[in-house]
């Protein structure tokens, strides 16, 4: 699968590095999400974590209300390997105390954490122990001060929030931050971004705030994520969805995929079914998709249901299915290799799948060790 075309070049901006993540500076996407769980119940929050991981998360965040909550982060923190990201509102020793227990970088507006001796203090430490900040702008929590200027949330409007927060830290000489601005609507959401990226190198946070259910916000991320992605912008991101976040993490990464930006997993390509179809296509998708999910070596598979599409998507696939009469046709590397049989399908395909996805790794091990 290669790059789509018509994506303009990445942003250049400055790398910053979340745990052993690095964010910006041409480095790959990374996909985030967050916690649903109650931050001061640790098994619960480390199981889910565990879950997002094995799913293929880079990054995952969570929320720190409290002081007991910055308490039972130290213990999560040292259960998982996976970088973390703390939100904090308000509360500038709730920020400093998650500093001491080891946190990858710290989601807050300098703005709400108080007065300039307060904003400095977590600066300073942030600064000491290497932690950068995420500034996070969303369109539903703009100060008095913007809402009474513009009237309403708009792009305008935070742009504005985003530059004065970029200006506190710029005077206390951090620059170790991204930034994210975002909005439940699209088009705001897109002309914010893009009304900032020229203005300033620190990376870009991509995501549609509270996008909606799982069916709704997948539509609405997809459509508000790749279009930034399509213009070069975005350089990490986290489809918000109400929904189990690990099904953000999935969505995140089939952006990714079919944009050509990321390639991790099966890559299915699947028609829709017709009267044509030869075998059930729906069923043998949604068992393989099911099937293979744990799969993290990139690899391509067709599965079309009969002979119209099928022969000219499994020529460039690395194993491919074509429906056809008494028995269908299984492609490996572009070239017809067997016919099989309904009755076999979903297993012998998942065995296939698994061999080469294996070989794939081995290969690419080999050629890393060997530099």
């Amino acid at each position: 699968m290669q790059t789509q075309k018509n994506i303009k070049n990445r942003r250049k901006t400055q790398q910053i590095m979340v745990g052993n993540v690095p964010v910006g500076g041409g480095a790959p996407i990374s996909v985030q999400s967050m916690t649903n769980t109650e931050t001061c119940d640790v098994a619960s929050t480390v199981s889910q974590i565990d879950q997002l991981t094995k799913a293929g998360a880079d990054i995952v965040r969570v929320s720190v209300p409290t002081m007991e909550a910055a308490d039972a982060f130290a213990k999560i923190r040292g259960c998982v390997s996976v970088p973390i990201v703390a939100d904090i509102h308000f509360d500038y020793r709730i920020a400093l105390r998650v500093l001491e227990n080891g946190v990858d970088c710290l989601r807050i507006n300098p703005g709400n954490i108080g007065n300039e001796k307060r904003i400095r203090i977590v600066v300073d430490s942030a600064k000491d122990k290497g932690v950068p900040l995420r500034i996070g702008i969303n369109a539903g929590s703009l100060g008095k001060d913007l809402l009474r200027k513009y009237k309403e949330p708009n792009a305008e409007a935070m742009v504005e929030s985003a530059l004065t927060q970029i200006d506190i830290l710029d005077k206390l000489e951090f620059h170790n931050f991204k930034i994210s601005l975002k909005a439940s609507e699209i088009f705001m959401t897109l002309k914010a971004y893009r009304q900032l990226a020229p203005q300033i190198t620190q990376p870009f946070h991509l995501g549609i705030t509270e996008a909606g259910s799982l069916r709704s916000g997948t539509v609405k991320s997809a459509i508000g994520l790749g279009a930034m992605l399509m213009d070069g912008i975005g350089d990490t991101i986290r489809v918000s969805l109400a929904a189990d976040p690990v099904e953000e993490v999935k969505v995140g990464f089939d952006i990714l995929k079919s944009l050509g930006l990321r390639h991790k997993g099966v890559n299915l390509v699947a028609c829709p079914s017709c009267s044509r179809q030869n075998f059930d296509v729906i069923s043998v998708v949604n068992e393989l998709e099911s099937r293979l999910e744990d799969i993290k070596t990139p690899i391509d598979v067709a599965i079309i249901g009969c002979i119209v599409n099928g022969p000219g998507e499994a020529k460039v696939a690395e194993i491919g299915l074509t429906g056809a009469s008494p028995n269908n046709l299984i492609y490996v590397n572009g070239t017809p290799d067997h016919k099989i049989g309904n009755a076999e399908l979903v297993d012998e395909l998942e065995e296939m799948i698994r061999a080469k996805a294996e070989a794939k790794r081995l290969k690419s091990a080999d050629i890393i060790a060997t530099g």
